[in-house]
C-alpha cells in the first residue's frame, strides 16, 4: 500500500512539473507578443523558441509565423526555416497562414533562391486564399494574396522560359490587381520574344497589353514591328499611320518612312509619301536627322536628270574655268586694239565659247534649283502641318 501511494506522489508531482513548465513557456510567449517594438518582439519570440521549442507549447507554431513575416531585417535562409517549420506545425488561422505562404513565396523568388519552391509556395497561397475567399468574400485582402500569387507564379514561369505560362499568370494577376508593374513584366517578355525572332509570339502578347491598355502606344507600334517583320507590309503600314495620326512621334514617322521608302523601290508611286514622313521624323525628333538626307535622296534621285545635270554642270563650269584662264594667261595685259588679227579672232572665239557655256550653266542651275524649292515647299509644308496639331 506505501508503494502505490509514493508511486502515484511521484506521477503527481512529475504532471505538475509539466504544467508548470507549460505555463511558463506560455508566459514567455504572451510576454513577447506584448513587447514595444518589433524587434523587442523579434528577440522574445527567438527566446521563447530556443527555450520551448518541441516541448509542445500551443504557441510554437505562431511564435515561427511571427518571425517569418516580422518587418525586420533578417536573412532569407532564417526567414524560410521559420515559415517552413511554422506551416509544418499546423494550426494557423487563414491569415496568419496566407501571410506566411506569401513571404515564403516572395523570399524564395529571389536571386540565388529556388524558384521552384516559390512557384509551389506561389501556388499554395493562391489555393489557400482563394478557399479563404470562398468563406468570407467580403474581405478583399484574399483577392489581393491571390493576384500577389499568380504574379510570383508568373515570375517563376518567365525565369524557366515558360513565356506562355508566364504571361498566362501574368494576365490573371492584372486582371485582380491591375498593377501596371505587370504590363511591365510581360512587354519584357514580348521584347525577348521579339529579339529572338519569335514575332507571332511577341505580336500576341503586345496585343494582350495593347487590350488592357489602349493607350499604350509603344505596344501598338511593336505589333505594327512584328506584322512587318512577318511580311504583312501593309497591315503594319496601316498600325503605324493609325497610330501617328493619334500620336505624332518621330519614332513612329520614321518607321512608316523608311518602310514606305524601301516599298518606292518597286512601288516608285509611294515614294512622295514616304518624303514626307521622312521628312515628318526629321522636324518631330533630333534623333532622326538622319532622315532628312533619305528624304533628299528619294526626292532628287526620282528626278532622273538630276545627277546628269550636277555631272554637265561641272564640265561647263571646268571648260568656263579653262578659257578664262586661257583668256588671262594669253591677253591678261594686254586691250582688244593692242591685240594682232589671229589674237583677236581666238579672243572673241574663247569669249563666245564662255558665253554659250555660262547660258548652259545657267540653265542647268535654274533647273537645279527649280527642284531644291520643289523641296524646300515640301519642308515647308511639313513643317506647317506639324505645327497644326
Amino acid at each position: 500500500m506505501k508503494r502505490v501511494i509514493l508511486t502515484s506522489l511521484a506521477l503527481l508531482l512529475a504532471v505538475g512539473g509539466s504544467a508548470m513548465a507549460q505555463n511558463e513557456c506560455d508566459d514567455l510567449y504572451i510576454k513577447s507578443m506584448q513587447a514595444n517594438s518589433p524587434a523587442e518582439r523579434v528577440q522574445l519570440l527567438k527566446d521563447f523558441l530556443a527555450k520551448c521549442s518541441g516541448k509542445g507549447s500551443q504557441y510554437e507554431n505562431f511564435a515561427n509565423a511571427f518571425l517569418c513575416t516580422a518587418q525586420v531585417q533578417k536573412p532569407d535562409h532564417e526567414t524560410i526555416a521559420y515559415g517552413e517549420k511554422a506551416l509544418a506545425l499546423g494550426g494557423l488561422d487563414e491569415a496568419l497562414k496566407t501571410q506566411v505562404l506569401m513571404q515564403l513565396a516572395v523570399v524564395c523568388n529571389k536571386p540565388g533562391q529556388s524558384s521552384e519552391k516559390a512557384k509551389s509556395y506561389a501556388n499554395q497561397l493562391i489555393q489557400a486564399a482563394t478557399a479563404a475567399k470562398g468563406k468570407d468574400p467580403s474581405n478583399a485582402n484574399w483577392n489581393t494574396m491571390i493576384g500577389v500569387g499568380h504574379f510570383i507564379v508568373g515570375q517563376t514561369l518567365e525565369k524557366s522560359k515558360d513565356y506562355k505560362g508566364a504571361v498566362e499568370a501574368y494576365m490573371t494577376s492584372y486582371g485582380i490587381l491591375k498593377d501596371a508593374k505587370i504590363l511591365s513584366e510581360m512587354k519584357k517578355i514580348a521584347n525577348a520574344l521579339y529579339e529572338a525572332k519569335n514575332y507571332a509570339e511577341a505580336e500576341r502578347i503586345y496585343r494582350m497589353n495593347l487590350q488592357v491598355n489602349p493607350k499604350d502606344q509603344d505596344s501598338q507600334s511593336r505589333i505594327a514591328l512584328c506584322l512587318y517583320k512577318s511580311g504583312k507590309v501593309n497591315e503594319a503600314l496601316t498600325m503605324w499611320k493609325d497610330s501617328f495620326a493619334k500620336n505624332k512621334s518621330g519614332e513612329m514617322a520614321y518607321n512608316i518612312g523608311i518602310t514606305l521608302a524601301k516599298e518606292a523601290k518597286t512601288i516608285p508611286a509611294l515614294t512622295s509619301e514616304a518624303i514626307r514622313f521622312l521628312l515628318d521624323a526629321a522636324l518631330l525628333s533630333p534623333k532622326y536627322k538622319d532622315a532628312l538626307g533619305m528624304a533628299e535622296s528619294l526626292f532628287f534621285g526620282s528626278d532622273k536628270e538630276w545627277n546628269s545635270r550636277v555631272k554637265l554642270m561641272q564640265e561647263s563650269k571646268q571648260l568656263i574655268d579653262e578659257w578664262a584662264k586661257t583668256i588671262n594667261t594669253k591677253f591678261g595685259e594686254k586691250s582688244e586694239d593692242d591685240l594682232t588679227s589671229d589674237e583677236r579672232r581666238e579672243y572673241r572665239i574663247l569669249k563666245t565659247n564662255i558665253d554659250k557655256e555660262q547660258k548652259i550653266l545657267d540653265d542647268l542651275q535654274a533647273k537645279q534649283k527649280a527642284g531644291i524649292d520643289g523641296f524646300n515647299k515640301i519642308m515647308a509644308e511639313e513643317k506647317q502641318k506639324l505645327t497644326r496639331r
